[in-house]
């Protein structure tokens, strides 16, 4: 992915200017998956800025943005704490959004000065809910419900999948087609398909969505399955 995209012009009925987002995030397949939804969903948001790792952030000429997401768990050896208190003394607000829900990385996140500190369980809703009182965007109708979600984890459980299941998920959420799964499994494409169906089915019956790719997505990042 790019690590700088395009600007796009003044969007939502009252003409206001958008937030300026920018997503921090080494999973670039979730990265996509993140600035689609914003796309689609949250027009007083425009991600102008998604980047894979520390360095595309900090010196892509759209740096620094009003708000940005990072997430924790990076693989660069570089502190929640240094990314944070750069992008704060470069302007922008922070969002820290993680699979790790403790104590401890809420307090480090906070300390450094992020204004939030979302689990990545919570639905896309709820974070962007989160992020407009942040920025101080007045909520819409429907985002009461998403606030309230928003200040602590959603408790979910995790399928378990067999072998073949979670290979096929590994795969897949890491941006191979389900014929690149098969080939990759050394089994038949009927067979990768069956893997992902039975995934999304499991997934399905424990009350965690995941029907479409970005959901499944999702679920790989909740669940570890993309570390």
């Amino acid at each position: 992915m790019n690590p700088t995209l395009g600007a796009s012009p003044l969007r939502g009925e009252t003409g206001d200017t958008p937030v300026r987002l920018a997503i921090l995030d080494d999973h670039e397949v979730l990265l996509d998956a993140l600035s689609t939804w914003i796309e689609r969903n949250a027009p007083d948001f425009d991600v102008v800025l998604g980047a894979a790792n520390w360095l595309d952030l900090v010196q892509s000429p759209a740096f620094p943005t009003d708000l940005v997401f990072i997430d924790l768990q990076l693989k660069e050896p570089i502190s929640i704490e240094a990314r944070v208190r750069t992008c704060r003394a470069a302007g922008a607000k922070v969002i820290v959004l993680s699979s790790l829900d403790t104590r401890e990385a809420r307090e480090r996140a906070f300390a450094a000065g992020a204004a939030e500190f979302l689990s990545k369980s919570l639905p896309m809703a709820s974070v962007m809910a989160a992020a407009r009182r942040v920025m101080g965007i007045e909520a819409h109708d429907d985002d009461d419900a998403a606030r309230a979600a928003s200040t602590a984890p959603l408790q979910h459980v995790k399928p378990k999948l067999s072998p073949g299941e979670e290979e096929a998920f590994k795969l897949y959420v890491s941006g191979y087609s389900t014929v690149a799964v098969a080939e990759r499994m050394n089994v038949q494409y009927e067979t990768a398909k069956t893997y992902l169906r039975r995934v999304r089915e499991k997934y399905a019956k424990v009350g965690r969505p995941a029907g479409k790719k970005a959901e499944l997505i999702r679920r790989a990042a909740e669940d570890g399955y993309l570390e």
